[in-house]
């Protein structure tokens, strides 16, 4: 026996977890090492009696297509004084497999850091997991559990876009993305939903409910000059990340705090908030037009990883033994479309407080472009005639007026 390596998984489920698990597994156990599952993260990583599975090729080859994870999660941050030695020295670890995203990144970049000053050589690997697709990984390659996440999400989207379709309605869909709108662009696109909104839209101007909602009765109205009565729009909840306590207060939302007295965001859903702004807005402008909230999230988290997650994560897998056997350490592991692997170091993408930068959705890029450019619908200067018909002031309902794009 080699020696063992240790697998932990933090943040939240992203289909494909397994598939990394299982490829890393087997190889390194190929390989005559020692394989150590770790539950709860980093908490059991550190924990005076760490949950721990012993992974033989049978536990492996069974997870290898699952969603999910056979190895329990956790968003536990340890802080400095949580580090110790104990688990890497007692089981002769000569690997920390992380799998997680810009927060289990970042924390393993600490610890490559308090091992080295302990003088402790293991190597550290990171693989890249998040549905919401905000890693920075070389332009055009994704974040495992992305397109698995995506595909899913443009099967219930398009769903509920049938349900507009056949009952008249509208819906406002909000998707997971914490800071990052990839999920909600890629899910709208692929529908072609007449309006997409993302964080990185607001660009040129502050973020507010009220941008919100006319963005979206821009669209309502548009597609109603186009004699449309139905349609759907989908909304990031990374736009949340760019309001203030007091924007969100003030949609007189009923919101629990936190001890610090901010609101509870996770408490509540956000397609509820902007589908109650956006009646109220109608109501008072008298347009009669009902909608529906739908969340797009946790539903697409644990789901069977399709057939691109399925070979991307073996590759990711097998990329690890090849980046350790390297000698590599302090980095995340790369696979770009062809499936060479590389590394991308921590240190080379992180900010100036040691966190892992979020890559955004390239608004300069001509996809971004053409969607926004040809695909949505919404007000311009040319529907201002027509459009007075629903409100005095059509201006203020046009698409780049209220993001002040010229």
């Amino acid at each position: 026996m080699k020696g063992s390596i240790a697998i932990i998984c933090g943040g939240g489920p992203a289909p494909g977890i397994n598939s990394v698990i299982s490829a890393v597994s087997k190889i390194f156990l190929k390989d005559d090492y020692r394989v150590l599952g770790i539950h709860e993260g980093y908490k059991g990583l550190f924990a005076e009696d760490p949950d721990i599975v012993d992974i033989d090729f049978g536990f492996a080859d069974k997870i290898k297509n699952q969603g999910g994870s056979a190895l329990m999660m956790s968003r536990f941050k340890p802080k400095h004084e949580d580090f110790n030695t104990r688990l890497f020295i007692q089981h002769d670890v000569k690997l920390l497999v992380t799998i997680g995203g810009d927060d289990t990144a970042s924390t393993a970049n600490r610890i490559s850091g308090y091992l080295s000053e302990n003088n402790i050589s293991i190597q550290n690997i990171h693989v890249p997991k998040t549905i919401d697709n905000d890693l920075p990984l070389p332009e055009g390659t994704p974040t495992f559990g992305y397109q698995s996440a995506k595909e899913e999400g443009v099967k219930i989207a398009s769903t509920i876009y049938e349900d507009a379709r056949t009952s008249g309605n509208w819906f406002i869909i909000s998707a997971m993305g914490r800071e990052a709108g990839h999920l909600a662009f890629g899910i709208g696109a692929a529908c072609h939903f007449p309006m997409i909104i993302i964080p990185e839209m607001f660009n040129k101007t502050h973020i507010s409910f009220d941008k919100i909602t006319r963005l979206i009765i821009s669209a309502i109205i548009k597609r109603k000059l186009l004699g449309i009565k139905y349609g759907a729009a989908i909304i990031s909840e990374g736009v949340f990340h760019l309001m203030t306590d007091e924007e969100i207060t003030s949609s007189e939302i009923s919101f629990t705090y936190d001890d610090h007295g901010h609101p509870e965001l996770g408490n509540v859903s956000k397609a509820h908030i902007f589908n109650i702004l956006l009646q109220r807005k109608l109501k008072k402008l008298k347009i009669d037009v009902k909608s529906r909230p739908e969340e797009l999230g946790y539903e697409l988290r644990c789901i069977t990883p399709i057939a691109f997650d399925l070979m991307y994560c073996s590759l990711l897998g097998y990329g690890v033994k090849k980046l350790f056997d390297e000698g590599k350490t302090g980095c995340m592991v790369t696979a770009d479309p062809k499936g060479d692997i590389a590394p991308l170091y921590l240190k080379d993408v992180e900010d100036e407080h040691g966190k892992v930068k979020t890559r955004l959705v390239n608004i300069d890029s001509q996809k971004f472009r053409m969607v926004y450019d040809e695909g949505l619908q919404y007000i311009t200067e040319k529907d201002y005639h027509q459009a007075k018909q629903y409100f005095p002031n059509p201006e203020h309902y046009d698409f780049k007026k209220i993001l002040d794009w010229k």
